[in-house]
């Protein structure tokens, strides 16, 4: 295992080079660890250098000093880049990562090359929402929203096919600090980048699972209507989490990407 300080706290991470070859970025969701890419990593980890790690408050990293903002994400992964001399790079964030991904683009665009963002946003949310979402974790734990939360990260199939999948990723999300799964609300709650999507001038990529009851297929829509000459595609059969229920899809949609839309803005 790979530890860093980054702003005050230990960040855990995975950094598997490749020499010469580009660079791919991955975000976790909210109550998710990095661990939700290994089927991702799989398939793509032999052409591409790529990196993993946990956001601050989730799996092995550190808290450090609550709330905080989407900035203070960004300032993360933008230290965890310097720290591994990582210049330029496709950031691939599923859902709060795409919000810190949009975040860092605005806060240091030099260290981006490309976008995909996944089953997220520009805004996610409203305020009560999130607001009951933190009093609930923090009063009656995460497990007493937890089956809730299955039903918008995988599809029925997957509830019924893959049952002992189901049950370890429920085990991921209520196993996750209380403390972190309500700071990371909190600062989805506040971020809002509706007014700056219109400024992103890398080749992007916008996924969304068709059943995804979180940022549902017409909101990942809108967001790539606001970003000029995104890409736009719908994974069949994917809840909230594509990476863990279609991750052959969803590579080969980065791979895709990673091939044809970089190289063209390389070329």
């Amino acid at each position: 295992m790979q530890f860093v300080r980054i702003n005050g706290v230990s960040l855990h991470y995975r950094y598997r080079p490749r020499a010469g070859r580009p660079t791919i970025v991955f975000v976790n969701s909210l109550g998710t660890d990095m661990r939700i890419w290994n089927a991702v990593a799989r398939q793509l980890s032999d052409d591409y250098a790529c990196v993993f790690y946990d956001k601050r408050g989730h799996g092995l990293s550190e808290l450090g000093e609550a709330p905080h903002r989407i900035e203070t994400h960004a300032a993360d992964l933008a230290g965890l880049l310097n720290h591994l001399g990582v210049a330029g790079a496709v950031i691939c964030g599923l859902s709060i990562g795409g919000v810190i991904a949009q975040c860092l683009y605005g806060t240091h665009p030099h260290v981006i090359e490309g976008l995909v963002l996944c089953d997220t946003a520009s805004r996610i949310g409203t305020a009560e929402m999130w607001n009951g979402r933190i009093r609930a974790a923090l009063s009656d734990g995460i497990a007493s929203f937890a089956d809730g939360v299955m039903e918008k990260w995988f599809t029925p199939d997957f509830h019924e096919k893959r049952g002992d999948e189901l049950a370890g990723y429920r085990t991921m999300l209520t196993r996750q600090e209380p403390a972190g799964y309500a700071a990371a609300c909190a600062a989805i709650r506040d971020a809002d980048y509706r007014t700056t999507a219109a400024a992103i001038r890398v080749p992007t990529l916008c996924v969304v699972g068709d059943r995804d009851g979180s940022t549902p297929p017409e909101l990942v829509e809108g967001l790539a209507r606001s970003i000029p000459g995104a890409r736009f595609e719908i994974i069949a059969g994917a809840g909230h989490i594509p990476c863990v229920e279609k991750p052959d899809r969803l590579a080969a949609l980065i791979r895709e990407f990673m091939t044809d839309d970089m190289q063209r803005r390389r070329a």
